[in-house]
Order: C-alpha cells, then sequence, then structure tokens
C-alpha cells in the first residue's frame, strides 16, 4: 500500500508510526537524531496526513492499519525493519513484533493496555480534541497557537510542556486532526481493541510520566503483559518526542 512518508538518514531502517489523528510530522523533533544512526522512514497511516485511506470495505482497525504498514515496508522493499510508535502507533509497533516481522520495536505509551473506565476517558477526550479542531475558525486557533496560554488549553492533555511546541507545530497538527479521514472509525475500533499476542522479537515500551491520555498506570499492565520493565520518561507527557526529543531518541536508538 501507497502511504506519505518522510526519509532521512542511512543505515538500518526504522519505521516511525504516529497516533491517532496525528501525521508523520509528529517525530520531526526526533527525526534528525534517528536519522544520524538509522535510514529513518517516518509514515502518514492510512486515512491521516495525506497518505490515503484504506480499500473500500476494510475497517479501521489496529490489526488492518498494522496490515498496511506491512504491505508498505514490502512494496519499499524494507525487510524486518526496527520500528517504533506512539500511542495507536505504539499498539501498532507491538502487533508487528507479535508477528515476527520487524526487527525490533519501541512503543511509548501504547494504546490497548486500559480499563474499561480509562477506554471511556481516552475516546471522550479524544472526540473533544476533534471536535473543537473541527470546529474552531483558522485564525481563532491560530492565535491561540501563538499565546503561550492558548497553547497549554490546546495541547495540555496531549503533552506535559506546552511552551516547547511552536505555533507552526501546532497547527499543523490541529489541522491534521481535523482532517483525518480514518479518525472516528479508528477511535470507535478502540472498544474492542485488546493487547496483542506476545511478541516474537525483543521490544521496548516507555510511558510518558504525565501522560493525561492514558495514564501511566497503564504501564503496569503493559509490563505484565510483556513480562519487563517499562521505561519512565520522566517529565514526559503522552506526545514525549515533543517534551523531550532526546530522551526519546535515546530510548528508541538504544531499542534497536
Amino acid at each position: 500500500m501507497e502511504l506519505a512518508f518522510e526519509r532521512r538518514g542511512a543505515g538500518a531502517p526504522l519505521i516511525l508510526i504516529h497516533g491517532i489523528g496525528h501525521h508523520w510530522q509528529a517525530w520531526l523533533p526526533v527525526l534528525d537524531r534517528l536519522a544520524a544512526a538509522h535510514d529513518v522512514i517516518a509514515i502518514d497511516l492510512p486515512g491521516f496526513g495525506v497518505s490515503p485511506g484504506l480499500p473500500d470495505g476494510t475497517p479501521y482497525t489496529a490489526e488492518s492499519l498494522a496490515d498496511a504498514v506491512e504491505s508498505f515496508c514490502a512494496l519499499m522493499g524494507v525487510c524486518e525493519p526496527h520500528v517504533a510508535g506512539n500511542s495507536l502507533g505504539g499498539y501498532i509497533a507491538l502487533e508487528l513484533a507479535s508477528r515476527g516481522v520487524v526487527r525490533t520495536a519501541a512503543a511509548l505509551s501504547p494504546a490497548g493496555f486500559w480499563s474499561r473506565p480509562e477506554l471511556v476517558w481516552c475516546q471522550t477526550a479524544l472526540r473533544a480534541l476533534r471536535s473543537t479542531a473541527r470546529s474552531l475558525p483558522y485564525e481563532q486557533a491560530a492565535r491561540a497557537a501563538e499565546n503561550p496560554l492558548g497553547r497549554a488549553m490546546s495541547a495540555g492533555l496531549l503533552v506535559a510542556h506546552p511552551s516547547r511546541l511552536t505555533p507552526t507545530a501546532l497547527m499543523a497538527a490541529t489541522q491534521a486532526l481535523a482532517g483525518a479521514a480514518g479518525f472516528d472509525e479508528t477511535l470507535e475500533s478502540f472498544t474492542n481493541l485488546m493487547p496483542p499476542a506476545p511478541p516474537k522479537t525483543p521490544i521496548t515500551i516507555a510511558w510518558g510520566e504525565h501522560d493525561r491520555l492514558l495514564p501511566r498506570w497503564q504501564a503496569v499492565r503493559a509490563a505484565k503483559w510483556s513480562g519487563q520493565r517499562v521505561k519512565l520518561l520522566k517529565g514526559c507527557g503522552h506526545l514525549p518526542m515533543s517534551d523531550d526529543p532526546g530522551l526519546v531518541a535515546r530510548v528508541i536508538l538504544e531499542s534497536c
């Protein structure tokens, strides 16, 4: 399947997978750090960013999106890459490790380790963010992005340090969320999302210390599932790439 992507660097291939409603630019804060050691390919999932949607009749689920990533790698001639993902992308990274089609997988605050109330909170919060992104006039959103308080109100649920987000990055993320054709169906599919099968390849799971969307106690369940300790990303929220690019890059590079 053809997907939009950004490719930088040289070395062993590393696929980067964003979360629901986001786009490949989520990885910009860490991209060059990772590209110093790897052939990095940051993708837009089907129905997100500027990638085309899934074929007609194909449901939007974490598994079907993982199928699309696997097909994309085959199309690109990338065999057994390293993979890293955040949120939904973290789940997809673990799913690919469960299939044994990647060399290693790093998952940052992966989806799927919630309790039922935590799932409802996640879906409710994301629907509210999506509604705001779609209803707020562009000029008003731009003014909010330029204002420190506006950035905190817009992004405080997802990052621990909104001040580290540039207005340009925040506006781009807002537009990606508003325009994501696959968002609603993918979010609805979370209702039936369970942790993937046990991994067949090495994995690393890391969790933002101040994750407000998928609170860090979900890491305990992820640790029980994986049978290994989950790394804590100190000072980071749900999108740790923006909060501490150096820390996130180190965690991913150490996992490869």
